[in-house]
């Protein structure tokens, strides 16, 4: 089945679920502020520890993604008007066709695989999160017509013929971009050369995907357990097929055909050569690393300890941090 970019109804695709009501009309700055403050700060009512697994951490995750959902932003948006410089930085970043159509893919996975659970809550919860990917797909459809970045025209989106490989690879693939996006926007932030009201529009859609892997990495954990033996082999099986397949994504440039048939390349290891289009500062690969694990560790500080976090990106950063510091230092005393 394909799905044109304009139909896409989490309602329909997943049987059951009733998308949120969002409010209506300007709401005041407390309000907005209060609900950013609730995005970001959760604490699980029961104060036993949790078996991860158990019913009791499969409701900490689903009421921690449905008591964070901020209704307000980002739906609510507010363009700034840019001078021709800034303007040139935001058309000229070579992101736009990639991360378009990857919302696009995201939210019709997160609700094929909905489509699938049996258990009502979580079904409802990966809804949920399919809407949300949603919304962050009219968001940047919105900007790139706002401020006239020109996309190849988007592809037709097919729905997965095995909806929990697909949900996976979506899943695994945020914590990867996730954990390298939130330090490229910290960078972003701090360089000063993108207006501050731009990047406030963008920064409750961050907070957002970090709620989007902390309720995957629970949802892994959660499903693992509800397995028997031959299904959890099986399982773990796929999961390393998945991060197989992640990884040699990465190590190439995708290339493909629009939906003209038109050949075209995007750079899908932006993280590598993006960080020099955020800033005017020399920064070292150490240095955007270093960034990233901090601002990965913040994003995740306002929430229930007891949950879950992504491991594995952090993880390996870590480990690569004292190789990478080392031949950055022997780099600097040959030039030096």
């Amino acid at each position: 089945m394909m799905l044109q970019q304009e139909a896409f109804d989490t309602e329909t695709l997943v049987p059951g679920y009733r998308e949120p009501v969002l409010p209506t009309g300007e709401p005041d700055a407390a309000t907005v502020a209060a609900s950013e403050t609730r995005t970001r700060q959760w604490s699980g009512r029961a104060r036993e520890r949790i078996k991860y697994g158990s019913d009791l951490h499969k409701q900490m995750m689903c009421e921690m993604f449905a008591e964070t959902f901020n209704p307000y932003r980002p739906s609510v948006l507010k363009w700034p008007t840019l001078d021709e410089a800034a303007l040139h930085r935001i058309t000229s970043l070579p992101i736009w066709d990639i991360a378009v159509q990857t919302e696009g893919k995201a939210r019709l996975r997160m609700a094929a695989y909905a489509r699938t659970v049996a258990d009502p809550e979580i079904r409802n919860a990966l809804a949920q999160n399919a809407w949300e990917e949603n919304r962050h797909k009219e968001v940047l459809s919105k900007m790139v017509q706002h401020y006239g970045i020109p996309l190849v025209p988007e592809p037709a989106y097919e729905y997965p013929k095995d909806p929990e490989w697909a949900y996976l690879v979506t899943g695994y693939s945020e914590c990867i971009d996730s954990f390298f996006a939130f330090g490229l926007f910290k960078v972003a932030h701090d360089s000063g050369l993108f207006p501050p009201e731009l990047i406030d529009t963008f920064e409750p859609v961050m907070q957002e995907e970090c709620r989007h892997i902390l309720l995957f990495a629970n949802w892994v954990a959660w499903h693992r357990a509800q397995l028997g033996l031959f299904r959890r082999i099986a399982f773990e099986f796929k999961v390393f097929r998945v991060w197989c397949f992640l990884g040699l994504e990465r190590m190439e440039l995708a290339k493909g055909l629009d939906a003209n048939g038109n050949e075209h390349a995007q750079d899908n290891n932006f993280t590598v050569t993006g960080a020099q289009s955020v800033t005017e500062q020399e920064l070292s690969v150490a240095a955007l690393m270093t960034c990233c694990l901090r601002e990965n560790d913040r994003r995740f500080s306002g929430y229930d300890e007891r949950l879950l976090r992504p491991t594995t990106m952090p993880f390996l950063v870590r480990c690569a941090l004292p190789v990478l510091k080392f031949f950055e230092r022997r780099k600097q005393r040959r030039t030096g």
